[in-house]
């Protein structure tokens, strides 16, 4: 065992090693999950969500009413998928919402290039990755966020509805959030419409088993639909968004001592 004066303890390996910048986000959150850190520590932490958060309120407080499209960064710009979520970015800025993505390549830069092409409002949530994820060309506002939770709050606060298309582990995790704060009533029973029924056809399968499991109840299974439609997805959001909420976006004006932007 080492003596103590050459021990150093994981704090200040974490303090020294962040100061050099050489350890990158992903890595600092691994240290800050392995035991509790000095209050101090804590604190600074707490500060920084908390100006994540005001960055993120700052940045889209004008922005709505959004449709926030989530779906696969890796789909490339030739295939179907991009093809509808271009169309889908399209139709939602006719009917008047601003589209609002995750920022990243892929599906979410198809869906703000429609909304863009479409004389639109287009917005974004970008993360911070160790891999890089550039914001796509397509949008008039967006944020890179640290955290993803940060990221996710502000992805749900500003919608009226969601959209899911063909992606991965994060699409998952997106979609899943979403229709749990429908579901628990922590946010309204906004429409839900998850798009591609051969892609998703086993996790459909898995939620019916759930209901036959009785982990969740079949009203559940209403709290979205899924189609490959895009017609259909927009007469979807108009019916359960536009008309049931009596949408009508209401003209602000920014305040000049908050140094406010529309």
């Amino acid at each position: 065992m080492d003596s103590p004066d050459k021990e150093t303890t994981l704090e200040k390996k974490l303090e020294l090693a962040s100061e050099a910048k050489k350890i990158p986000p992903s890595e600092q959150e691994r240290y800050f999950l392995e035991g509790p850190r000095s209050r101090w520590e804590e604190f600074k932490f707490t500060i920084e969500v908390v100006l994540e958060f005001i960055k993120g309120f700052r940045a889209f407080h004008f922005v709505g009413p959004c449709v926030t499209v989530f779906g696969s960064a890796r789909t490339p710009n030739q295939h179907k998928y991009y093809e509808l979520a271009y169309d889908l970015g399209k139709r939602l800025s006719h009917i008047g919402f601003t589209v609002m993505t995750g920022g990243g390549p892929g599906i979410m830069e198809a869906a703000n290039k429609g909304a863009k092409d479409a004389g639109g409002k287009s917005v974004g949530c970008n993360i911070e990755l160790a891999f890089e994820q550039d914001p796509n060309p397509y949008m008039d506002k967006w944020v890179t966020f640290k955290y993803f939770f940060v990221r996710k709050t502000i992805l749900m606060k500003y919608s009226y509805a969601f959209v899911v298309m063909p992606g991965g582990a994060g699409t998952m995790d997106e979609l899943f959030e979403a229709l749990t704060l429908i579901q628990t009533k922590k946010i309204s029973d906004f429409p839900v419409v998850i798009i591609g029924r051969e892609y998703w056809k086993n996790l459909i399968e898995l939620l019916d088993d759930f209901v036959a499991q009785k982990t969740i109840s079949a009203e559940d299974l209403k709290l979205f639909i899924v189609t490959d439609s895009v017609e259909e997805a927009i007469e979807h959001i108009q019916k359960n968004a536009v008309d049931k909420y009596k949408l009508v976006k209401k003209p602000y004006k920014p305040s000049k001592i908050f140094a406010e932007n529309e």
